[in-house]
């Protein structure tokens, strides 16, 4: 089980309410809330392995460089000229103080925590899955993520409709019925209807049922634009304009989309743990910032 760890930290922040403090008055929402998340996922689908994946570069500059208007309405702070450092994302003020205690919490009870400089945690995950030799289950809020999706190796989405109690089993013939594509084909068809909340403008005119009929009728992209780019073919003259006046992006949109599976992530022990691996640190972040409940009954869970 590999999980879009940010995605599901955004999702207790605003699950749970703001008024779950530490002693010390700090809002620990999120923290409780992921833990709650974790617990539940444990109980409900007993993963042998689990991994966090983390956004350790929510912005790579490689993809920036190919789509300027890639995520760019999310920039709070734009990292100097020259700096190692990713551009700083606009997230509300009382959960980023709470992403480094998630860290240490994750840490001291030994659940895999794996990100990678200049990546997101999307390519962690891509990644991860193309090494994985058995099932494996992708827990995230993020639809980009659908391109994974393969029956064959057992790759499935568990898409959180409200909370993680109630999940959508993502697999191809969901995908087919809502979409219209498989897997790989979800990748194509984002990038043609394009996504405002990444800042992809894919091509104008053609939104999500015009993208899926082009994928069916012409395979995928290079099949569509092979297509807009012969005379004889029966893509309609807006459609045909409308392609290749979007050459441009539809040439780099794909390194942008597409979930890279060849990140060097470092060699962890993803085995899910029976108890912490740092039951003294654990003990002094649970005191700190009264993780109280939420924490027993995620050791609880993993104990059995």
């Amino acid at each position: 089980m590999l999980l879009d760890t940010a995605s599901l930290y955004f999702r207790a922040y605003f699950g749970v309410p703001e008024s779950v403090k530490a002693p010390d008055g700090t809002p620990v929402n999120a923290v409780r809330g992921l833990l709650d998340f974790i617990a539940r996922l444990v109980q409900d689908h007993h993963p042998d392995d689990l991994v966090a994946c983390m956004d350790f570069d929510w912005r790579p500059q490689w993809r920036v460089d190919l789509i300027p208007s890639y995520k760019a309405h999310r920039v709070a702070e734009e990292a100097p000229a020259g700096s190692v450092e990713p551009d700083e994302e606009e997230i509300p003020d009382t959960l980023s103080p709470q992403v480094p205690v998630i860290e240490d919490v994750l840490d001291a009870l030994g659940i895999a925590r794996i990100g990678a400089a200049g990546y997101e945690a999307d390519d962690v995950i891509g990644t991860l899955t193309a090494q994985a030799k058995g099932p494996v289950d992708i827990v995230t809020g993020d639809r980009d993520l659908f391109q994974l999706v393969d029956d064959r190796s057992g790759i499935r989405i568990l898409y959180p409709l409200k909370g993680v109690g109630t999940l959508q089993i993502t697999d191809e013939a969901l995908l087919r019925e809502k979409y219209g594509v498989d897997g790989p084909g979800y990748a194509d068809l984002a990038l043609l209807r394009g996504d405002p909340s990444d800042g992809l403008p894919g091509v104008p005119g053609i939104g999500e049922k015009t993208a899926a009929k082009l994928l069916d009728a012409y395979g995928d992209l290079a099949g569509i634009m092979a297509a807009a780019d012969d005379p004889a073919s029966k893509v309609t003259p807006a459609q045909r304009k409308r392609l290749l006046e979007a050459r441009p992006y539809v040439a780099v949109a794909p390194k942008v989309v597409k979930v890279a599976t060849d990140v060097p992530v470092p060699a962890l022990d993803h085995t899910l743990p029976a108890e912490p691996a740092d039951p003294e640190r654990l003990e002094a972040l649970a005191a700190q910032w009264g993780l109280g409940g939420a924490l027993q009954r995620l050791l609880l869970t993993l104990s059995r």
